[in-house]
């Protein structure tokens, strides 16, 4: 196969009906935070029990196909001496590696930020591969807020991303392009479409204007969905038609397929709302989950930094992991919710 074939049959894996994707790919601050939630110390070897914990979850990749990964972890093996991705790529769920460097202040623009980590990007994809990557993720944050987003942001972020899929690929690598509008605020989900529908038409025509293969990528966005303190919240139905609207309007058929984050939403309602979304019929992408805290949370609470609860910890995963699953399929219940 040549390179844009091979990148294409990697995004549409990525997909592959009934399966998704497992964000674990916490920052240092980020998975400290949640650690220290539960009273457990961020050091680097519970930091890679966590994960060997995650990645040896019997069954897991009946409903997971790829593992969105950390600096830290694409390099950690487990007590056993296997690097954590030949780990999972012995079990048919591809690697990947998240390569921004995280959001930061933009200048002039006050409350909003814009993603570094282009700086050596090249280099670094080229060691990703080496380590066993096979695709990639940028993550871009838009702020909705009085006078917010400014044109600047998104084009500033739809710039970046489009530069971080080109570089990607010239690897050989998969790009998942993330621009994230975020759930913070008082706004409505009319609101939230408007801006994630402006959003993602700048990062096309950024994509396009830097010769990305559409066919070799796959895109992450959240759902269009009420601000969190919208006095109005929408029902999963009105947020499956506010998405689907949106994206029909704003994404390219060619892309092969359309992952969503979780962006704060509880573990039950990501999943009922992607049930939702997935019930619509006629849509040219396939579609499917990237979630990290609405498939791990559950599985960290239960495993409380202690080996001896590794075996329920990884059956809340696999349950998570389950439900996610059939809701990717337009399959999951209530009935199902309370299935052990």
């Amino acid at each position: 196969m040549s390179g844009e074939e091979t990148l294409a049959a990697t995004a549409r894996a990525l997909v592959t009906a009934g399966k998704g994707l497992l964000a674990a790919d916490e920052s240092f601050p980020t998975i400290g935070k949640r650690f220290k939630a539960l009273d457990i110390p961020s050091t680097e070897e519970n930091r890679e029990a966590y994960r060997e914990m995650l990645f040896t979850t019997p069954g897991l990749s009946d409903f997971i196909s790829g593992v969105i990964l950390f600096d830290e972890t694409l390099r950690q093996r487990t007590k056993d001496g296997v690097p954590l991705p030949e780990l999972l790529a012995k079990q048919n769920i591809i690697p990947g590696i998240k390569v921004d460097l995280g959001a930061i202040p933009l200048p002039n623009f006050p409350g909003e930020k814009f993603t570094q980590g282009l700086d050596g990007l090249r280099e670094r994809l080229s060691e990703y591969r080496e380590l066993g990557a096979r695709f990639t993720k940028w993550r871009a944050v838009i702020a909705i807020g009085d006078g917010l987003p400014t044109a600047a942001c998104i084009e500033a972020n739809g710039h970046s991303l489009a530069l971080f899929a080109a570089l990607s690929q010239e690897a050989g690598l998969v790009p998942i392009v993330e621009p994230e509008v975020l759930m913070d605020g008082k706004h409505t989900i009319a609101r939230c479409e408007e801006v994630t529908r402006g959003t993602l038409e700048c990062v096309f025509y950024e994509l396009f204007n830097q010769r990305v293969a559409l066919e070799g990528m796959l895109l992450k966005t959240g759902m269009v969905v009420s601000g969190k303190d919208c006095a109005q919240q929408a029902g999963a139905e009105e947020v499956a038609e506010a998405t689907v609207r949106c994206l029909r309007r704003a994404v390219p058929a060619t892309v092969p397929g359309i992952v969503f984050l979780s962006g704060g939403q509880s573990d039950i309602a990501a999943t009922e709302r992607l049930n939702a979304i997935c019930r619509v019929p006629g849509l040219p992408w396939a579609l499917s989950f990237s979630f990290g805290r609405a498939l791990q949370d559950a599985a960290l609470q239960t495993w409380h930094g202690s080996a001896a609860n590794a075996v329920a910890a990884q059956a809340a995963l696999h349950h998570r992991a389950r439900c996610n699953s059939l809701a990717v399929q337009g399959k999951y219940s209530e009935q199902a919710e309370h299935e052990t």
